[in-house]
Order: structure tokens, then C-alpha cells, then sequence
């Protein structure tokens, strides 16, 4: 009687816990959706597109042309859901929230993964709950964008790696690998982060992290036939969902493209190097981003919108100045004058060079991980001086400071719980994971937008619930 009370009270606060997350999601759809600004026209132009004419494109002079740059992983949910109920932004708001809360139970069953035996229904109560109440997760539901389809497909390949040599392996799982080479964890988690990359490319992030802490776990040369064998069967696995795609591309544009083009440029447009290279040698608050890369080539760029940490002397200042205005007059960077900010760069980071190489891809990790994640919400998402901010908007202070506060308190929960846990397996692949997408995103990437380390949660919420394995009358016994 006491173990079927139990198992109805954890139903029961499960369902709960679901009804909160959905309660949340459905809030951020209907008060705070968003499908008019950023990518979302251009996903849903391409899924549109792709969907009631057959291709994969937009139109280019007047004439719809195919391209590839972007790959299709989201426009093809958006497609299937157009093809259901029409062109609705909503309904794919709707529909993210609803495949969030399926993340919600993935995380969980991550969460459990890592606890000891004696724990893992509790850990995994607690996993539920802090993923279904996790508002910057939630918030991202009511966007027309990539991250929650891709936030799903991550914890679900994070789940089947757990089921490897990287993990525990406590279901039969791998057993029954034995048996059918498809059914092999390995190979299916290599599919699931192939699909992954079809949503977004920098997917298999994951599948490099994994490779690293194999490489660490089976460093001596008797294990090497069992690192190869994995490696391939994850190699085989990512690639087959992106053959589809890039024979698409061989057929239809003649290009040997299997992802996408690294600045998603139209053939024969030029990219910029010059200036991103400038601007890495100082950009790494968020707010720069909205002033400098995201008015490139389509607004002007007041030299008085950039900060003093962009220039060594006035001279350079003055110099930039210049370049700046010659760029104003045709609201374009051509090959010249990309190559003088280029220039600006390289004197830059000759004279400092641990600012370009570690400073700044430092500050650009503490942007993405201690901003106030208000990008999609009408909040400025200013704290400071403090009494101007909380004099001049209160709500929108205390909305803002909520947001840092709660963002603290899931890091300072998951980083006390990979302490708990730090000798349980599949512990190392998520903070390995966290470091290295973090590492990926302040390094090769010019602009550090908060969402980039959004995949990072559900890892984040799994080492976060380990705090609960312990019970609190366990831990005050033991002082």
C-alpha cells in the first residue's frame, strides 16, 4: 500500500509539474510570440515555399530560386505543420510547446541517468520540474525559430549516449545493439544528431564532445579497436541524413554542400572577414551586436555607438571613424575597404594579443551565460545604475533582475550537483558538452547571442537535479 501511495503521489506531482510547463509556454505563446523579426520570415518564406511550390527557396530578381543557406531540418517542421494548418505562426508556437514538454521528459530520464539507484525517481521528479519550469527554455517556444527543435533532438542524443560506454547502459538497450546494428546505441545516436544538424549545423558539437571523452576514457592502445568502432558507427549514423541534402545540393545548385555556408551568404555575395575580424577584437557585450554586425550592410554605423574599448589611441579611433563613413554612403563593405578594417584587426591583436585570443572570447562566455535572456521579451534588461533604473521602470527592473536571479540559481544548482555527482558516469559528457559549445561560440562566432547556449540546459537542468539524490535530514545527520 505504501509503495502504490508513493508511485500515485509521483504520478500525480509529474502531472503537475506538466500542467505548470505548459501553463508557461502557453503564457510566453499568447502574451510574448514572436514570428516577424530576425530569421522567423525567412524560415517561414522557406518552408512556405517548399511546401505549396515545390521548392526549396525564395525569390531572387524577381524569380524563385533555390538555395542553401539554410538547411532544411526547420523548415520542414514548419512545413508539416503549414500542411495541417496553414501558414499559422501560432500553431507552431502551439506545437513547439508541446514537443518542449516532450524535452521536459527526456531531461528527466537524463537526470535519472546520473543518480544512484536509490535516487533516480526523485531526481528525475526534480529534472521534471526544473525543465518545466525553466522560463528561457519556455520563453523560446514562442519564437519562429530553431532552438526548441533543436534543444529536443540534443537531450534526446545525450539520452542514447547514456545507453553507451559513456553512461550507465541500465536499460537492456544495449543488448538488444547486439543483436541489429541499426537498434545499436551508438549508430542511433549518430542519426539523431545527423537530424540535429539539418536543424542547426554546429549540432555534432556533441558528437566531438563525446569523441574527446572516449579518447580520454579508452586512451590505451588495447581500446582503440572499440574508440574506432564507435567513431564510425557515430560518423555513419550523422551522415545518413545528410546525404538527402547533399545530393540536393549537387543536383540542384552543383555545389559540395552538406551543411550550409558558414556566413549563410548567396553565391557570389561577399562576406565581410575584415570587418568580423575587427569587431572580435572587442565586441562582447550583446547590445553591440544590435549597433555593429546586425546593421551591417543595411544601416549606417555611428562610430559614437561603439564603445572606448574598440580603440587603442585616438588615431584609431579617428581611423575608424573614416572607414565607418565611407561605409555610410553606400551602406555596403566591399572587398577594399573590408580589407582595411581587416588591417585595424591584425595592428589590434599584434599589440594585445591575449585580449583577442582569451579576454574577449572570456567576456563573450559571460555574455551568453549571465545575460538577462530578455531578447524576445519587451524588457530593456538594464540593472544598472540601479536607482535611475529602478526609479525610471520599476516592472521592467524586477522582471529583469527575476531573470538573472533564477538563471543563477539553475548554474549555482547544476554546478553543486555535478560536485555530487561527479564520479557517477555520463557526468563528463555534459560538462564536457557545456564547455566546449561555449568554448565553440565565444571563439568562431562574432556574435554572441544568449540563445547559442540554450542546447547547454537541458545538461545544464540534468546536473542541476543531482542536488536532489540527497535527501536534506541525510545531509544535516552527516554534519
Amino acid at each position: 500500500m505504501v509503495s502504490i501511495t508513493q508511485h500515485t503521489k509521483m504520478r500525480v506531482n509529474a502531472g503537475l509539474a506538466v500542467l505548470a510547463g505548459l501553463a508557461l509556454r502557453v503564457f510566453f505563446v499568447l502574451k510574448f510570440p514572436v514570428s516577424d523579426s530576425g530569421d522567423a520570415p525567412f524560415y517561414i518564406e522557406l518552408a512556405w515555399n517548399w511546401l505549396k511550390k515545390g521548392v526549396y527557396g525564395f525569390p531572387l530578381n524577381g524569380q524563385l530560386t533555390p538555395v542553401d543557406m539554410r538547411v532544411p531540418g526547420y523548415p520542414a517542421f514548419l512545413a508539416a505543420v503549414f500542411a495541417f494548418a496553414g501558414n499559422s505562426p501560432r500553431t507552431v508556437m502551439l506545437a513547439q510547446a508541446i514537443l518542449d514538454l516532450a524535452t521536459c521528459f527526456l531531461i528527466a530520464l537524463v537526470a535519472s541517468r546520473l543518480a544512484p539507484e536509490n535516487s533516480r525517481r526523485r531526481v528525475a521528479l526534480a529534472g521534471l520540474w526544473l525543465a518545466a519550469l525553466c522560463p528561457f527554455t519556455a520563453n523560446y517556444t514562442a519564437v519562429v525559430l530553431t532552438e526548441t527543435l533543436t534543444i529536443f533532438l540534443t537531450t534526446l542524443a545525450i539520452l542514447i549516449l547514456l545507453e553507451t560506454d559513456l553512461g550507465k547502459k541500465i536499460s537492456d538497450f544495449q543488448g538488444r545493439s547486439r543483436t541489429s546494428a541499426l537498434l545499436n546505441p551508438w549508430f542511433l545516436a549518430g542519426i539523431v544528431v545527423g537530424f540535429g544538424t539539418l536543424v542547426r549545423p554546429e549540432t555534432p558539437l556533441l558528437l566531438f564532445t563525446a569523441g574527446l571523452v572516449l579518447l580520454i576514457k579508452w586512451w590505451r592502445p588495447v581500446d582503440w579497436m572499440k574508440l574506432l568502432r564507435a567513431g564510425l558507427l557515430l560518423a555513419a549514423g550523422t551522415m545518413l541524413p545528410l546525404l538527402p541534402w547533399a545530393v540536393r545540393n549537387w543536383r540542384t545548385l552543383h555545389d559540395v554542400q552538406v551543411l550550409a555556408p558558414r556566413y549563410s551568404e548567396l553565391p557570389g555575395e561577399y562576406t565581410p572577414l575584415g570587418f568580423n575580424a575587427w569587431t572580435n577584437t572587442w565586441l562582447w557585450h550583446f547590445r553591440d551586436v544590435y549597433l555593429t554586425q546586425w546593421k551591417l550592410n543595411g544601416e549606417e554605423i555611428s562610430v559614437h555607438d561603439i564603445p572606448a574599448s574598440a580603440f587603442d589611441s585616438p588615431a584609431e579611433r579617428e581611423r575608424v571613424s573614416d572607414l565607418l563613413d565611407q561605409y555610410n554612403e553606400e551602406l555596403t563593405v566591399g572587398p577594399q575597404l573590408d580589407q582595411q578594417f581587416r588591417e585595424v584587426a591584425r595592428e589590434r591583436t599584434s599589440r594585445h594579443p591575449l585580449r583577442t585570443y582569451l579576454k574577449i572570447p572570456f567576456l563573450r562566455a559571460l555574455t551568453l551565460w549571465f545575460t538577462p535572456r530578455i531578447e524576445l521579451l519587451p524588457y530593456s534588461g538594464q540593472l544598472r545604475p540601479l536607482r535611475v533604473e529602478w526609479e525610471d521602470d520599476r516592472s521592467d527592473f524586477l522582471v529583469t533582475l527575476s531573470l538573472v536571479v533564477v538563471s543563477l540559481i539553475y548554474l549555482a544548482m547544476a554546478l553543486s550537483g555535478a560536485s555530487i555527482a561527479r564520479r557517477q558516469p555520463g557526468v563528463a559528457l555534459l560538462v564536457a558538452y557545456i564547455f566546449i559549445r561555449t568554448a565553440f561560440f565565444t571563439v568562431f562566432v562574432e556574435t554572441p547571442e544568449p540563445r547559442y547556449v540554450l542546447e547547454c540546459f537541458p545538461a545544464v537542468i540534468a546536473l542541476a537535479a543531482q542536488v536532489f539524490a540527497v535527501r536534506p535530514l541525510a545531509v544535516l545527520r552527516s554534519r
